[in-house]
């Protein structure tokens, strides 16, 4: 009998290994898996003696549980044990001590006999100490997966450092919740992100027809679906799998109700996360974000919710780690399908829209404003112009019934002037609520606001498309911005005005309107403007697109705190004031498409001895400005250029997207090697983008078998919507060597250097060009750029290594902000790189 099992137990074990020993192909059809598991091996690094422990993050449904399982089926063979952990096996282990203190000593002790067990892959192994795991694998080679894990005690529990396991082993952590990875010390992070729409529609097809090609007859609808889910994995699995093998018709009758509320699996998977989180007032965040701020700069949430009694800047944090919201660039943002979830959080509330916090569809709005009830509970609205389908006639006295209002926000998605508008003010109006933070109104049809508006606590002002002529109606001025001053209650609070394309506005008051607090103007289409606002010299960001302004003038220099400046498609402007170059914290400054503008002797940054924070330059469409002047002389951050032609300055030539140099041996004991790049560009948007490029250098010696090594860098450039035959023109540099002997060493001579520049799918590079640096522009662009350097620390550490192997040698930067104190023999030095 214990033969019989003796002969049993060795089947099963060798069964098992020979099953480690292959590969699993099981996730190999699932879209896009290639690419993650490719990302994934850069951060395992399995050919590293040392133990890592890695993170994947990223938001419910978005695919990290496939990846985790994809990335186990194949690297599970390369070790002497494994172990998938996921919420089942937890739950199941700790289901006897749903009771007990969260850090009871025995439900540790549980839990950790239970991982062993199935590590070891033996029954019932007991424990009495807490330090057994790490007696028992700390010279073994494991692979450990903990899969949707969001408690810290778990994690400590069962993979409480790397010095627990032995040389080669690697711990794989899957979560929702970033926090739970920094907590532990694990940096090395795998953030999964949403796939391209392309890549996303191929996998709905998988689920919905079988196949990663759309059906004859669908493809709209499936088109359309896809948009729906918001490239959401999850979802995209759930709407395939529901409409495979429905007929045309089945499909139409659906989408109605796709486009009304969220599906049931969806939702239940979704709310995970909100449930999840800590307090009340980081869900009171998320639901102010999903109903009214998404889309807006994380400073302003924070600015219009300082007195809400909601710590925003942990809050906002929580969120992000939670995967709630996302930040790109200096916005928060929130994904379709989670921000539907956080409306119907809000639905929920009550029955009858005015006891609800905010109101965000339009029958519900109309209801409100129809009726004749009080609401205390109303703090927000939301409105959508475009989704009124009947006449909304307001009360002149309607807003009296909404005296917590607090954020009132009436908006079209897009600016088309040819819209019927629906919302009527017959009586006119007589009162706003003097809580209100936010007054965002399109298409305002009133020549002012109602003269009782007590607007002490308005942060934030848009009018876009609006009659407005002035403020208030007391103050006769044709002006808008004068009555900021002449009211009794002044406007201290207010830190934005937007009025775009409002045709009435005519100019702004010469004498000095000085609002500390308002630090971004926008009058963008108002093409009657046509002299430069005189205004609060605190001002960051004036936006002054589609104007009639004609100069910028001599006072520009007063504006010390400007951090952007916007006068695209000023079509009368012709005159800008050298005085703009001391502006030392100007970052962006676009002159796009200004036809008259033809002198830019103010970007010569060395005539002028000064050195400062380097801009974006943007003169797309600006064919009379003398370019090679602009080329040569300029220092700038990039520079954007009519022209389809790689000009003469940049002695390297080459059609499409990459080029040799050759360097000869002397070059090769200069610790940094510098150039300027320039790009002949189409971008084929059709809304402003920001768009990655990443710049790479390859060094070979002269058989080209031989390598040294290579190094990247990146550079994010805002693009306009559709941009053809234009220059994009970038400074880059890169490090040569740490101990000025490391390629001296090769003997190489010349070294050939392979420069490749890659964009995202929305350029097209046509052809590239670069111009090396002597050592004084050298040292003039490092001394300008400091603020734009990123650290290379790596590169010395790994050289002597890739000398050896004489692999390829990969150096990836990180953006050093601080680095802005530093001399530029400190950066030479250091070895920082920069773009």
């Amino acid at each position: 009998n214990n033969e019989a099992h003796l002969i049993e137990d060795i089947t099963n074990d060798v069964l098992g290994r020979l099953v480690t020993l292959t590969p699993s192909m099981e996730f190999a059809d699932f879209a896009g898996i290639e690419d993650h598991i490719a990302k994934m091996s850069v951060l395992l690094q399995l050919e590293s003696e040392e133990v890592r422990m890695v993170g994947i993050w990223g938001p419910v449904g978005i695919g990290k549980t496939t990846i985790a399982r994809a990335l186990f089926g194949r690297i599970s063979r390369h070790f002497q044990s494994s172990i998938f952990i996921d919420r089942a096996f937890v739950s199941k282990t700790m289901e006897i001590f749903r009771t007990a203190n969260p850090d009871d000593y025995n439900m540790k002790l549980r839990l950790q006999e239970c991982f062993l067990s199935e590590i070891l892959n033996k029954k019932d192994i007991k424990i009495h100490h807490l330090g057994v795991v790490g007696e028992r694998l700390k010279y073994k080679r494991v692979l450990v997966v903990l899969d949707d894990l969001s408690d810290q005690l778990v994690l400590d529990s069962l993979v409480g450092g790397t010095q627990w396991f032995g040389c080669g082993s690697r711990v794989l952590v899957v979560t929702k919740d970033k926090h739970v990875l920094r907590a532990h010390g694990i940096d090395r992070i795998y953030e999964v992100g949403l796939p391209s729409d392309e890549l996303a529609l191929d996998m709905f097809c998988t689920y919905a027809f079988r196949e990663n090609s759309q059906r004859d007859g669908f493809n709209e609808l499936a088109s359309e679906v896809a948009k729906f889910a918001g490239n959401l994995p999850l979802a995209l699995n759930v709407l395939g799998l529901y409409l495979r093998g429905r007929d045309k018709d089945d499909w139409l009758d659906m989408l109605p109700r796709l486009r009304k509320g969220l599906d049931g699996k969806i939702k239940k998977a979704l709310r995970v996360s909100y449930d999840g989180l800590g307090c009340k007032e980081d869900k009171s965040l998320f639901r102010h974000v999903a109903c009214l701020f998404n889309g807006m700069e994380a400073n302003d949430i924070k600015m219009l919710l300082a007195d809400s009694g909601l710590d925003v800047n942990i809050g906002l944090k929580n969120l992000i780690d939670n995967s709630l919201i996302h930040e790109r660039g200096s916005c928060v943002h929130i994904h379709c399908l989670v921000q539907r979830m956080g409306k119907e959080i809000v639905r929920t509330q009550s029955n009858k829209p005015r006891e609800r916090e905010f109101l965000m569809d339009s029958k519900d709005v109309c209801d409100l404003f129809n009726g004749n009830s009080d609401s205390k509970k109303v703090m927000g609205i939301s409105l959508n112009l475009a989704e009124l389908y009947e006449l909304l006639r307001i009360d002149k006295k309607a807003f009296r019934r909404l005296r917590n209002l607090r954020f009132l926000r009436i908006y079209r998605d897009s600016l088309d002037l040819h819209k019927q508008v629906r919302l009527h003010l017959p009586g006119g109006l007589d009162y706003l609520s003097p809580k209100l933070k936010l007054l965002c109104w399109d298409e305002y049809p009133l020549p002012c606001l109602p003269s009782s508006f007590r607007a002490e606590h308005l942060v934030v002002l848009r009018m876009r498309n609006s009659k407005l002529e002035k403020l208030w109606k007391e103050d006769e001025s044709p002006t808008c911005l004068e009555v900021m001053v002449a009211v009794p209650q002044p406007i201290w609070m207010l830190n934005e005005v937007y009025m775009q394309v409002c045709t009435e506005l005519e100019a702004l008051v010469h004498t000095g309107i000085n609002l500390e607090s308002l630090y971004r103007l926008d009058l963008s289409g108002s093409s009657r403007f046509r002299t430069f606002p005189y205004i609060s010299t605190n001002i960051s960001f004036l936006i002054l697109n589609q104007t009639g302004i004609k100069e910028v003038p001599w006072w520009i220099e007063n504006f010390s705190r400007l951090v952007c400046l916007e006068m695209w498609e000023c079509k009368s402007l012709n005159y800008i004031s050298p005085n703009i170059s001391k502006l030392k914290l100007l970052e962006k400054v676009d002159f796009s498409n200004c036809g008259a503008l033809t002198d830019a002797s103010w970007l010569d940054r060395e005539a002028n001895a000064i050195h400062t924070k380097l801009p974006a330059l943007s003169f797309i469409n600006c064919f009379k400005l003398d370019q090679e002047a602009l080329i040569q002389q300029s220092v700038f951050k990039y520079l954007i250029l009519p022209g389809g032609k790689v000009p003469s300055h940049f002695t390297n030539q080459a059609t499409g997207s990459s080029l040799v140099i050759h360097l000869l041996q002397s070059s090769l004991s200069q610790q940094l090697l510098g150039f300027r790049a320039c790009l002949v560009v189409d971008a084929n948007e059709l809304k402003p983008i920001t768009s990655s490029w990443i710049v790479s250098c390859h060094f070979t010696g002269k058989d080209s078998s031989s390598s040294f090594g290579s190094s990247d860098c990146q550079l994010d450039i805002e693009l306009p919507r559709q941009m053809d035959n234009h220059l994009v023109i970038f400074d880059c540099c890169f490090p040569l060597n740490k101990d000025n002997d490391s390629l001296a060493e090769l003997n190489y001579d010349p070294v050939d250097v392979e420069i490749k520049f890659t964009s995202d799918s929305c350029c097209e590079i046509k052809g590239c060009g670069v111009h090396c640096f002597s050592d004084k522009q050298l040292s003039n662009v490092c001394e300008a750029d400091k603020s734009n350097m990123v650290t290379a620390e790596e590169f010395g550490k790994s050289s002597a290594a890739a000398r050896r192997s004489r692999k390829p040698l990969r150096v990836t930067g990180k953006t050093i902000q601080e680095s802005t104190d530093l001399s530029c023999s400190q950066t030479v030095e250091e070895h920082w790189m920069y773009v």
